[in-house]
Order: C-alpha cells, then structure tokens, then sequence
C-alpha cells in the first residue's frame, strides 16, 4: 500500500499538521513532520488545505453553447474537486452529462433542468410542451446518485410570455420529486416578489447579488421585504457570479444590510473562464476577501456550507477514513484588480491562489 503524505499543511484556522492518504481515502492526520509514507511533499507552512472546493453553480455540458464547458477545465484543473452543473440539461440530455461526469476526474453532481431540452436553447421556458413531468420524473429515479435538484430560470429572457407559470410547475416537479428547486433570478417580468413568495426552505436562490433592476433590493439599497421573508423561510442564497450576475455595488449592500451569502459559485463556462469576467472560482473567492470577508467565512461557503446543503458532509471535511477530495491554495499579499459582471473595478491586496487538489486519492499539482 503506497502512502502519500502531504507535510505541513495547514488549515484557515491556521493548524499545521500532516495528512496521510492511501488507497483513495484520508488514512491518518498527524503531528507536523510525524506522518509516515513512501511519497512525502512538504509544503513548509506555506500552503492552506481545506475539503475540496464544491463549486455549487457551473454549465459543464460542452456540447451546448454557449453555456457549456468541459467538466474538468472548470473543475479540478480550477480547484473544485466537486461541481455541481445548474440545470445545463433537462431530461433530453442528462444521461449524456452524467455519463460524462463518469469519464471525468472531477466529481459531478447536477441540478436537472425542468424544461426537457435543458439550455439547448436559452429561451427554454418559452414553450409549454417542453415541461414534461414523467420523462422527468424517471429521469431523478435513474440518475438519484447524481441528481440534487431541479433548475428553474426564471427571468424575462427564458420565460418569454410565460411569466411566473413555470416556476409554479417547478414547484408541482419539485413536490413530486421531493427535491429542492435552484431558481435563476434576473430581470423582470416575472417581477421577483411573485418569484420570492412561490420559494420554501432548502430551495436556493441563485444569482442574489445581481444589479439588474429586478434585483433583491430597494432603490435605497435595503433588502426588500419579501426577500428577508424567504431567508426566514430557509431559502438558500447561492452567488452564481457569471457574466451578468454579480454586483459589487449590490455585494455591498447585501453585506451592509447583514445578509450573508450561503454559498459561493461562479456559473463559470467557456466564455466567462477564458475571458472572465468569472475566470476561476478562486477569482470569484479573491472578490470576497476585496469586499472584507474573512478567509475563513469564504472558504466555508465552498467547503462546509456548500457539503451540508448537498446532504454529503464527507464533502465539506478532513477526517480519516473519508475519500481524500482536498483543495491546496495561498492567500498572497499581490494587488490585483478585480472586474464584476458590470465592468465595474475593485483592487485587492490580497488573492486566493489554486497550488494543488487532492481528487479521490490522486494529487495533482496546479
């Protein structure tokens, strides 16, 4: 049985120890330089460890355009050992995206769209016909390892004429199903108090920090009422920074008001990666320690918060006996200026760099 131990590695609450991993799984965490192995890396201190990042907001269905990518350029190669793919396929599809998620490195879960066709178009809540409950209700039951709920884009683009009438079959779907709906918010109509009152606890809402006028907050920058309604109801608040999703300006109203995010996702593909304005979830991360979170709170939302929402909690720790999903990373004191969905600039002091994963066992260093 061949060891690797990865040697002085440390944690954001800044404990050192060393991690032992063989046959895929964590064997043993040890005192700094006490861990025994055939292949030893000694990272000095130098290096934070964490859970593997869970990217809860991504399009890793390549054959789409243009909201698709390959599922390990956006996922292990960028530092996210799990992704989880935001309703790129409805049920026509999905049995192609899960098993490419077979053929991957990265571990892949998914939000099933509830229009069948999935993003093959991107007005694919225009057409009625297309929301089929049976295909997709057989669709959860072949793919229940995979499947963690269903996606609903909800905004004037993908809706057309419709208006709010698919999120009220999204909610028939979800019932029926037993799983929570992730709702892609952006501009109106629907108007987003009708989007609001239809969401329950675990559901999530994605793209919360956008600075479109259909936004989640008043002209006077506070928090519309419903909106602090669906909190209290337990509704999930997920970043799904994108193209033209994330907001400095809302970002910090949303902080001001006390209103944390839950989870931090990039709803990264090929555009926005290779041109950003999202470029890797560590981007997206560096704009929260910009914007005064602590590394701690931001990490948690890519790590615990993320693990415990999918019911997968292995995914968000470091214990012997786990599979060994694990993310290496720094936090260097370099400036670098940072663009959101809006063109608007913010510097940093401080950015979140990827050095290395550790996928189902295997290191790869980046």
């Amino acid at each position: 049985m061949s060891r690797l131990v990865l040697r002085n590695v440390k944690t954001v609450t800044e404990d050192v120890f060393d991690l032992t991993i063989a046959e895929g799984a964590i064997t043993s965490l040890d005192k700094p330089g006490s861990g025994v192995g055939e292949h030893v890396i000694d990272f000095k201190e130098s290096v934070y460890m964490s859970s593997g990042w869970i990217d809860m907001h991504v399009h890793a269905f390549k054959e789409f355009s243009p909201y698709g990518d390959d599922i390990d350029e956006i996922g292990y190669k960028l530092g996210a050992t799990t992704i989880v793919d935001a309703g790129s396929t409805g049920a026509d599809r999905i049995d192609d995206l899960v098993a490419a998620g077979r053929q991957a490195k990265t571990n892949l879960l998914a939000f099933c769209n509830i229009s069948r066709i999935g993003l093959e178009r991107i007005d694919e809540l225009t057409d009625k016909a297309w929301l089929d409950e049976s295909v997709l209700v057989q669709k959860v039951q072949d793919h229940q390892d995979t499947i963690v709920g269903l996606k609903a884009r909800i905004s004037r683009s993908v809706v057309g004429e419709q208006g709010i009438k698919p999120l009220d079959v999204a909610r028939r779907f979800s019932e029926k199903t037993q799983l929570p709906l992730m709702v892609h918010i952006g501009s109106g109509p629907p108007d987003i108090r009708e989007v609001l009152e239809r969401l329950q606890s675990r559901d999530i809402i994605t793209h919360y920090l956008n600075g479109k006028a259909n936004n989640l907050f008043d002209d006077s920058g506070q928090p519309l009422p419903a909106f602090l309604a669906a909190i209290d109801r337990g509704v999930h608040l997920d970043v799904g920074h994108g193209n033209a999703s994330f907001s400095f300006d809302v970002a910090d109203q949303a902080k001001l008001a006390g209103i944390p995010f839950h989870t931090i996702s990039t709803d990264i593909y090929r555009k926005n990666r290779l041109e950003g304005p999202v470029y890797s979830l560590a981007s997206v991360l560096s704009k929260f320690i910009a914007l005064g979170y602590s590394l701690t709170e931001v990490i948690a939302a890519v790590t615990t918060s993320a693990a415990t929402w999918l019911g997968r909690p292995e995914l968000g720790r470091i214990e012997a006996g786990d599979a060994a999903n694990l993310t290496l990373f720094s936090l260097e004191d370099k400036p670098l200026t940072l663009v959101d969905s809006e063109g608007a600039e913010r510097l940093t002091q401080q950015q979140i760099n990827v050095k290395g994963v550790v996928v189902n066992g295997e290191y790869v260093e980046l």
